[in-house]
C-alpha cells in the first residue's frame, strides 16, 4: 500500500516525469481500485503457496469458470483490444484476418489438444512433449523454444506498455516499465499462478464489461440498425465500399493466409496459454476451460468488429483527435479516442486503465510460465533428474520470477525506439514453428523420434529468426533498405512447414535404437492421453 501510494504521489508531484498530455482522474482512480483489489488478491493467494506445484499450477484446483475467464484474459492482451481495433480502422474486413487467426486455434485447442496436454503433462508443455521421447535433448529444445517465446512476448507487452501509460497517464516511458515490473514482481512471487489467476479473471471481467458498455451506447446510437453503421463506415472511409470486402489492404492472398496461420498456430505454441490447462483438476475440466475461454473470446471479438467499425465513423471524422492531420496516439489509440466519443472522460479513462491491467495481467502469466520453464524443465528435471529438493525448487522458481522480470524492463527499456510490431511478431511465429510442430507430432504421430523433433526444431527457430529479419519489419523498417528480401511479415506459413518437413524426413531416417525406444512407448503414451492413466508412474518423470 505504501508503495502504491508513493508511486502515485510521485505522479502528481514530479513534473519532470510527466508528458504534456497529463493525466485522465478516471484512469487513476480504475487502476489504483484494480491494483488495491489484486494486491489484496496476492496476499490471500501467498497463504496458499507453499509448494512448486501451487505456485505453477495453483495445486491443480482452479474451476473450469475460473480457469476458462482467465485463459480469455491471458489471451485478451492490449494488441487484440487496441491493436486489431486500430487495423480494422484502417482496413475493414481485412483487419479481421488476426481475429479469425486468433479464434481459429480454439476449437483445435478444445477438441484435439486440452486432453491430451492435461493428461499427459504436469507443469509445463514440456512434461507432454518428453513423455515418450529422451528427456534431456527434448527438454533441452523445447526449453529454448519456450524461453525466447517467454522472453519475446514479455519485451512486446512491456514496451507497449510503456508507450501506452506515457500516452495515456502522463508518465515517462522508464518509470511506466518500472510501475508495471515492480507491480508483477510483487503478484507473481508472492501469491504464483493462483495470484496470476485472478488477476488475469478480474481484468477479463473489466475488458469484456467495457466493450460491451461500449457496444450498448453504440447500438442505441445508431438505433441498433448495424446496416446504417456499416453504410455509414462506408461512406466516410476513404477505401470506400473495399473495406466491406476482402482484400481491400491484404491484396496478396499469401500474405492473408501466413498471417492468420501465424495467429493460429503460434496460440497453440504459446507456453503461457498451454500451461493453464494444468491449473484444474482433471481432463474434462480442462475441456470445459477451454470451451469457455472460446466462447468469451468469441463474444468478445465479436463487439471487436463493432468497435472498429464505429471507429471510422466517430473517430475519423471528429478533428478533436487529430494533430496536424495525423491521429493523435496512432490507430492503435482509435478504441480510446472512441471511448471517449460515447461516454466521454469517464469511459475514456476507464477503458485506459483496462488496457493498462490487461498489460499487467499478461505479463504476470508469461513470468509464471518463464519460471516454471527454468525450476521445473531445467533444474527440477535436468539438473536433479526429477527429483529435486521441494524448497530449493519454489525458492528458485521465484528467483527465476524476479529474474524474467528484470532482464524484461531491461531489455523493453534498450527496446523502447524499436518497431514494436517486430518484437510481437517473434514469439507467435516461434512459437508456431518450434513449440507447435514438436507438440502435436509427439502426440500423435508414432514415428515421431527425438532426433527429429531436435533437428526440425532448430530449423522452425534459425529459419523463424531468419526470414522475420529479411522481411519488411526488420529489414525495410529498421535497417532501412529499400526492399525486403522475404517479402512477407509473418513467415509461419513457410518456417513451420520447414519445421515439420524436416522433422518427418529426420525420424523417417532414423534407425537408431533410441528412435525404436521412442516409437515403442507409444502406445501407453496414447493409453495414457486417452485414459488419464498417472504419467509420473507411466513415463521416466
Amino acid at each position: 500500500m505504501k508503495f502504491l501510494m508513493a508511486i502515485i504521489t510521485l505522479i502528481y508531484s514530479n513534473q519532470a516525469l510527466a508528458v504534456d498530455s497529463g493525466i485522465n482522474p478516471a484512469s487513476i482512480i480504475t487502476f489504483v481500485l484494480f491494483v488495491l483489489f489484486t494486491l489484496g488478491v496476492s496476499y490471500w493467494a501467498s497463504k496458499r503457496t507453499t509448494s512448486s506445484s501451487a505456485f505453477y499450477t495453483g495445486g491443480g484446483k482452479i474451476t473450469a469458470g475460473q480457469n476458462g475467464t482467465a485463459i480469455a484474459g491471458d489471451f485478451m492482451s492490449a494488441a487484440s483490444f487496441l491493436g486489431i481495433t486500430g487495423l480494422i480502422y484502417t482496413a475493414g474486413f481485412d483487419g479481421l484476418i488476426l481475429a479469425v487467426g486468433a479464434l481459429a486455434g480454439w476449437p483445435l485447442m478444445l477438441f484435439i489438444i486440452s486432453e491430451r496436454v492435461r493428461n499427459l503433462g504436469r507443469f509445463t508443455f514440456t512434461d507432454v512433449v518428453s513423455y515418450r521421447l529422451q528427456q534431456r535433448p527434448i527438454r533441452a529444445i523445447a526449453t529454448v523454444g519456450s524461453i525466447t517465446v517467454i522472453i519475446f512476448y514479455l519485451v512486446a507487452q512491456l514496451v507497449g506498455a510503456g508507450k501506452l501509460i506515457e500516452l495515456l497517464f502522463g508518465l515517462s516511458y522508464e518509470v511506466a516499465v518500472l510501475f508495471i515490473g515492480i507491480l508483477v514482481m510483487v503478484y507473481v512471487t508472492v501469491g504464483g499462478m493462483l495470484a496470476t489467476t485472478w488477476v488475469q479473471i478480474v481484468k477479463a471481467v473489466l475488458l469484456v464489461l467495457g466493450a460491451t458498455l461500449m457496444c450498448i451506447l453504440l447500438l442505441v446510437m445508431v438505433k441498433f440498425d448495424f446496416n446504417s453503421l456499416f453504410a455509414e463506415a462506408v461512406k466516410v472511409h476513404p477505401r470506400g465500399e473495399l473495406i466491406v470486402q476482402p482484400g481491400s489492404f491484404f491484396t496478396d492472398p499469401i500474405q492473408a493466409i501466413t498471417i492468420a496461420i501465424t495467429m493460429m498456430c503460434g496460440l497453440l505454441g504459446l507456453p503461457h496459454i498451454l500451461m493453464r490447462i494444468f491449473t484444474v483438476p482433471d481432463m474434462r475440466t480442462a475441456r470445459k476451460s477451454v470451451l469457455y475461454a472460446s466462447g468469451i473470446m468469441g463474444y468478445f471479438y465479436g463487439m471487436i468488429i463493432l468497435i472498429g467499425f464505429a471507429a471510422i465513423i466517430l473517430v475519423s471524422t471528429n478533428p478533436e483527435f487529430f494533430v496536424d492531420g495525423q491521429l493523435i496516439g496512432g490507430t492503435n489509440m482509435v478504441a480510446i479516442h472512441l471511448a471517449k466519443v460515447l461516454g466521454g472522460d469517464v469511459l475514456m479513462g476507464f477503458m485506459s486503465a483496462v488496457a493498462f491491467a490487461t498489460i499487467l495481467a499478461v505479463v504476470a502469466g508469461l513470468i509464471v510460465a518463464g519460471s516454471a520453464t527454468v525450476a521445473h524443465d531445467v533444474y527440477a528435471e535436468l539438473i536433479c533428474k526429477g527429483k529435486p529438493e521441494p524448497e530449493k525448487e519454489l525458492k528458485l522458481t521465484r528467483i527465476a520470477a524476479v529474474s524474467f522480470c528484470l532482464i524484461g524492463m531491461g531489455v523493453s527499456i534498450l527496446f523502447q525506439k524499436q518497431n514494436v510490431a517486430f518484437i510481437a511478431v517473434m514469439p507467435l511465429v516461434i512459437a508456431a514453428s518450434v513449440n507447435f510442430p514438436i507438440l502435436i507430432l509427439a502426440m500423435f504421430w508414432r514415428g515421431f523420434t527425438t532426433r527429429g523433433a531436435v533437428i526440425g526444431g532448430v530449423v522452425g527457430f534459425v529459419s523463424s529468426v531468419s526470414l522475420i529479419v529479411l522481411g519488411p519489419k526488420v529489414w525495410v523498417s529498421i535497417i532501412g533498405a529499400e526492399s525486403a528480401i522475404f517479402p512477407y511479415d509473418y513467415p509461419a506459413l513457410f518456417t513451420m512447414l520447414a519445421a515439420f518437413i524436416t522433422m518427418f524426413i529426420v525420424s523417417k531416417l532414423d534407425k537408431s535404437a533410441a528412435a525404436e525406444q521412442d516409437r515403442s512407448k507409444f502406445d501407453a503414451q496414447l493409453i495414457a492421453s486417452e485414459l488419464a492413466t498417472d504419467v509420473s508412474a507411466a513415463s521416466d518423470h
